[in-house]
């Protein structure tokens, strides 16, 4: 896999390993010659967990970048002219566990990580060589006088991909169930969208355990100017890639907005946002919806969208039963892209494993006008002010999935969102007024016809909704709901919408943010 450069910088930090005693059972790992490996300690997470309490109770002191000046001569193209060599693959003849292989730094990856192996309750760090790596001669690293790791990534059973990768901050992401990377998971948001720059927080340090059933488990330590913590992550790939996640995060200061489980994707334009489309694809995106599952059993599906500023919409809610960042067209004719395939990105769904209380699911939105910028996050942010010291101990699951692992098969979905001109074909356009169409399946629908009183129940924030119908589409199973909404000012229109049938509801709840001045016709 590669990974792209975003207008965010993203940085590492070293953290210096301590004394070890050597174990014969973690020597195996290395009983090749293929990695140098350091003498062992006693491990456990409970020891990450005491690393970022003590690092908590210290001001922050940022790492020293050894040959900085190299580093920032190893760009993106040259970055990817440094190949890790298959035989130097940690766990790679072993079939009780994944194998490993780690990243080199560059420009924009220049504080190492350390990395260490665990196994029976014992670590031992993985001394970085540049032997390990193939690179053309000439080539800055070459001058490299004290390096270390970038990340790392686990490869498919034939060692030819990988299916999980974690480089840059507290960035991790997996191909999913199509073997196509697409949008991230973070450990740690720290003041997204608001008035003071964002805080990126590191991984220093990385300590990887075979599970026994052929996944992996990391530990991660997290370190930042606001913020610590410890990471307890367990991957394993199936049908889908699931992770179970233990966190303990700590605050050296108070922040503005903490986002909890944070999902980082892509989204350009789609059928709702056409007219931003400056590009022959139909649609360009990682992700093209909200989804969330609230503690009170509501489904929401909530478009992406593409603002002409950045938006952070909430939705207040208690104990949330999940919520995720999806991709639910997977058709390949609505992108026509061969090459990177965006129908086979993943959608990631949070579950929560303990109650997680008041609070909101929060999505930021920034304007993009390419697809090379990651410019939507989704993430939990706790109710109430935050102050020096906070603790916050969570656990969730992590769904690399084609679609939701929990659907509730008596709410049709939302299949489309079209946006487009209002008013009447071969007439003049009103100013101001925007049509949408809706499309929805599932089985609520079943045995419905024009004649049983299916009917869209519309809020809207300002502005008024006239033109309502809802039909089924004539040679589908899909049912459509059609509106125009008349708002003349710049401010955002909040709409939202469900299919009723008598007094019960049909559909799970769309909801939308409409900019009318990017309607406007021409």
């Amino acid at each position: 896999m590669t990974f792209r450069p975003t207008r965010r910088g993203i940085l590492f930090s070293g953290l210096a390993a301590g004394a070890f005693t050597l174990l014969p059972d973690l020597a195996r790992a290395a009983d090749d010659g293929a990695l140098d490996l350091g003498p062992a300690e006693a491990f456990s997470f409970d020891d990450v967990k005491r690393m970022a309490e003590d690092l908590a109770a210290k001001p922050y002191t940022p790492s020293a970048v050894p040959d900085r000046d190299i580093l920032e001569q190893i760009d993106y193209d040259l970055h990817n002219k440094v190949v890790y060599r298959p035989d130097r693959t940690l766990w790679r003849d072993d079939e009780a566990g994944p194998a490993i292989r780690f990243f080199h730094p560059g420009r924009y990856f220049k504080e190492p990580v350390a990395i260490s192996v665990v196994e029976d309750g014992q670590a031992r760090e993985i001394m970085f060589s540049e032997s390990y790596f193939d690179m053309p001669d000439g080539h800055p690293a070459h001058r490299l006088t004290n390096s270390g790791f970038a990340g790392f990534r686990v490869m498919n059973a034939d060692q030819k991909n990988d299916w999980m990768a974690l480089l840059g901050g507290t960035y991790f992401r997996t191909s999913g169930p199509f073997n196509q990377f697409g949008l991230s998971a973070r450990g740690i948001a720290i003041d997204p969208a608001t008035a003071k720059p964002e805080e990126f927080p590191r991984f220093t340090h990385f300590w990887l355990e075979r599970d026994g059933e052929g996944g992996l488990i990391t530990y991660a330590l997290m370190d930042g100017p606001s913020v610590t913590g410890a990471y307890r992550i367990a991957s394993l790939q199936d049908d889908g890639i699931r992770q179970e996640i233990e966190a303990a995060v700590i605050l050296r200061d108070g922040v503005e907005r903490l986002g909890l489980a944070p999902l980082t994707s892509m989204f350009w334009y789609a059928e709702n946002n056409r007219e931003v489309a400056k590009d022959w694809r139909p649609e360009i995106h990682d992700s093209d919806g909200l989804e969330i599952w609230t503690g009170a059993g509501e489904r929401i599906w909530r478009p992406l969208n593409n603002p002409p500023r950045v938006m952070v919409n909430t939705f207040v809610d208690r104990d949330p039963k999940g919520f995720g960042l999806m991709q639910r067209d997977r058709n390949f004719e609505n992108y026509q892209d061969d090459g990177v395939f965006y129908e086979k990105r993943a959608s990631l769904w949070v579950e929560p494993l303990d109650g997680w209380g008041e609070g909101a699911v929060q999505l930021m939105e920034i304007p993009t006008d390419d697809e090379i910028h990651d410019n939507i996050g989704a993430f939990w942010v706790p109710a109430g002010a935050t102050s020096t010291g906070d603790r916050f101990d969570l656990r969730y699951r992590l769904h690399w999935v084609a679609d939701t692992p929990y659907r509730d098969e008596n709410a049709a979905r939302v299949v489309a969102t079209r946006t487009g001109l209002g008013g009447v074909p071969g007439q003049p356009r009103p100013e101001g007024v925007t049509k949408f169409t809706i499309d929805f399946e599932g089985s609520a629908l079943d045995g419905l016809d024009r004649s049983s009183g299916v009917e869209a129940v519309i809020d809207t924030s300002r502005g008024a909704i006239d033109n309502v119908s809802t039909y089924p589409v004539v040679g589908t199973k899909r049912w459509r709901a059609m509106f125009d909404v008349t708002a003349q000012e710049e401010e955002p229109v909040d709409l939202r919408l469900f299919l009723r049938h008598e007094d019960r509801a049909l559909s799970e709840t769309w909801v939308y943010q409409l900019f009318p001045a990017q309607r406007k016709p021409s």
